[in-house]
This record gives structure tokens, C-alpha cells and sequence, in this order.
């Protein structure tokens, strides 16, 4: 059974420092269980983090740490933030999205996600590109003749004037683009030019259409018109490493890694997997002992601890990984998902996909029960 790092090959808790060690020591390999303590640690998910005395700081420091959490579900986010730190109250996460401390954005994957201000500003111009891209790519048919300079100039000053939807602004422009269809327009829009949705969407206690104005005009300024992706592989690898340039690039959806990351690398420790892929890790992130004992956890739909891998055998087994992208809400023991949740009225169930232990279950039904209050009543 593969209880992580191979004997006989174990470096120390630095692994080995760039390419200069090559000829001297062998890379240590680190197994899909070493791989899933790591990770959980870090997405504090092995033990949840101290809650913050101020409230809503301390959750904007996770959502920080965690690179944002994947929000197109607008409530889900919060059962994340939830199974990560203790004591968690929903109430400043959802104010810090009024006091434009959090924001809701199309960001890494061209999905929704939470993210403070700060990395909206300083990763969505990153992101643009990918997001134009991947929009023209699933749309391309249906917006015949639509040149995306062309409906980022039509758009963006109906969005900075109030926030609007993008059917709303669709309409509003649909006689400058008419072969394209509709619904592909509207969501071409939403693409085009940095935008962010606006209150009562995404808060805790609240409801409504995703309305988005632009980023300069919610923030203050535009996003950083030079964006760096150093940072962005950084907070990757203290979140979710050791991982492979795959896993990178499938958690984010960039192109042109490879050259940041041969930048980076002397500042980064180096490993292998299981497959002999390289893994590139921080040197200051927590390795802990595979045998580290995990309570049940439950995350929301679409949350990135699952969906931030090109390999995702460190957290899910392959025959549950079409699941992932679903909208499944998964149920974690041992540190592995094991079941999926789902709720109706004020009941919670849990669907087990393998059979659970006696203490299994009883610890996934006292942490169901802790969920399901919170759920129910805010706290």
C-alpha cells in the first residue's frame, strides 16, 4: 500500500533544489498519499485555520491563500469557506463582497470564482486572453463577423454606466453585430472586457441576476495592464503542490507557463510522482507525514481541491472523476472522496460510492449534522 515517499529515496523536507543536484541525487517520489496530505494541508482541509477575531479579513486571507474559490453556484462557496475554518461565520465573507473586499469575477478557466480585490486586479488582465479565447472557441459560429476589439469598445461603457446583465447588454448592441445570436452575444459580452458582478448576487443572505459592471468603475482602476504570472504559479504551488506543470496548467488555463516556471525554478524544490512526472513545489510549504489522520470533510460543487489537477488521482479515483465536473458535491474520508451530498428542504444526505466503516459513518453523520445547521441557520 502506498503509504507516500518511497524508502531509501527521501531527500529531507527541501526535496531536491533545481536541475544542479541531477547527477548527484535521484528525485524523491512522493505517492498519491504523501500527495493528498500535502494538499489537504494546505487547502486547510487536514485542520481547519483559526478564524480571524476581525472577521472579515481572516476570510479574505483564505481566499487569498486558496487563489479564490470557483463560484458560478453563488452560494457554494460559502460550505467551502466552511470546511476551512473554524467557526465560520458567513456573514463578514458575504459583507466583504459589499465592501468590494471580495468580488465575483470570471477568472482561472474562464469560470466564476471569488477572489479578493487585490488578485482580481492583479490576475484578471493575466487571464483576458484565455477568457477572449475560450469564449470565441465555444462560440465562434454563432457570432459571425463579431470582432472581440470591436464588442469590448460597444460593451464597456454600457457596463461602466450601471450594472447591467449581459442579455441587458446584448440587446443594447445587438444592431451593431446582427448575424450573431443572442444568447452567444450576450455571453460574448460578458467576456470581452473585465467586469465583476455586483451585490445581492453571491451573498450569503441575498439574491439576484448576475448584474456585472466594469472593474475600473467597482474598484477604482483598471486591472494591471502588465500582469506578472510568477505570483500566480507561486500561490498555486502553496495551495495545491507539490503539482506538474499539467496540474498548473490544467488549474488555471494558460498558455505559456513553461517559461515562467523556468524562471522560477531555482526558487522552487523539486520532486517525482508515482507516473515519474515532475512535480515542482515552494520550499516553505507543509509536507506532513502520509499517515496524518483526516476527518471527514464536505466540499461544494466545483470546488478547486478536486478540479485543480490535470491528475486527479491524489483526491478522487478515476472512476468517480467525470463526477468533478458535474456540479457533484463530494464528500471526503480519509481524505479521499468517498461519497457525494446533496440536500433538500432542511435535510442533508449523504450518497457513500464505497461502502463506509461503522466509524466512518458515524463521523461523516456528526459532520453532516454540523453542515447541515449551518446550512439551515448561518452558523
Amino acid at each position: 500500500m502506498d503509504r507516500g515517499a518511497r524508502p531509501g529515496r527521501r531527500l529531507g523536507p527541501r526535496g531536491q533544489r533545481g536541475r544542479g543536484h541531477a547527477a548527484v541525487h535521484r528525485m524523491t517520489v512522493l505517492g498519491r498519499r504523501a500527495l493528498n496530505r500535502a494538499t489537504l494541508a494546505r487547502q486547510h482541509l487536514l485542520a481547519r485555520h483559526a478564524p480571524d477575531p476581525g472577521g472579515g479579513s481572516g476570510v479574505a486571507g483564505t481566499v487569498a491563500h486558496l487563489g479564490g474559490l470557483q463560484a458560478q453556484e453563488p452560494r457554494e462557496p460559502y460550505t467551502g469557506l466552511w470546511s476551512r475554518i473554524g467557526d465560520f461565520d458567513p456573514r463578514p465573507a458575504s459583507a466583504a463582497l459589499h465592501d468590494r473586499t471580495l468580488v465575483r469575477t470570471v477568472l482561472i478557466r474562464r469560470t466564476v470564482h471569488l477572489v479578493t480585490a487585490a488578485d482580481c486586479l492583479a490576475f484578471r488582465g493575466l487571464c483576458q486572453p484565455m477568457i477572449t479565447q475560450r469564449t470565441w472557441g465555444a462560440r465562434r459560429a454563432e457570432l459571425p463577423g463579431v470582432d472581440p476589439a470591436a464588442l469590448a469598445d460597444a460593451v464597456r461603457p454600457l457596463f461602466a454606466e450601471t450594472p447591467r446583465t449581459g442579455g441587458e447588454v446584448a440587446r443594447l448592441v445587438a444592431d451593431r453585430f446582427p448575424g450573431a445570436g443572442r444568447a452567444a452575444l450576450a455571453d460574448a459580452a460578458v467576456s470581452v472586457v473585465p467586469l465583476v458582478q455586483v451585490p445581492p448576487r453571491g451573498t450569503w443572505d441575498g439574491a439576484g441576476p448576475a448584474r456585472l459592471t466594469t472593474v475600473g468603475s467597482w474598484l477604482g482602476r483598471d486591472p494591471d495592464p502588465e500582469p506578472d504570472a510568477g505570483p500566480l504559479v507561486l500561490r498555486y504551488l502553496r495551495a495545491f503542490g507539490p503539482a506538474a506543470s499539467a496540474d498548473l496548467r490544467a488549474w488555471c488555463g494558460l498558455t505559456g507557463l513553461p517559461a515562467v516556471v523556468e524562471r522560477l525554478r531555482p526558487r522552487l524544490r523539486t520532486f517525482r510522482d508515482e507516473r515519474g512526472r515532475e512535480l515542482l513545489d515552494v520550499d516553505d510549504a507543509p509536507l506532513p507525514d502520509p499517515d496524518t489522520p483526516v476527518p471527514p470533510r464536505f466540499l461544494p460543487a466545483f470546488d478547486n481541491v478536486v478540479l485543480g489537477f490535470d491528475d486527479r488521482s491524489r483526491i478522487i479515483d478515476d472512476a468517480h472523476r467525470g463526477l468533478s465536473v458535474t456540479g457533484a458535491r463530494f464528500v471526503l474520508v480519509d481524505g479521499r472522496v468517498a461519497g457525494t451530498w446533496t440536500t433538500s428542504g432542511d435535510d442533508l444526505a449523504v450518497h457513500p460510492l464505497r461502502p463506509f466503516t461503522r466509524a466512518e459513518s458515524g463521523a461523516v453523520a456528526e459532520e453532516a449534522e454540523r453542515l447541515r445547521g449551518f446550512l439551515t441557520g448561518g452558523g
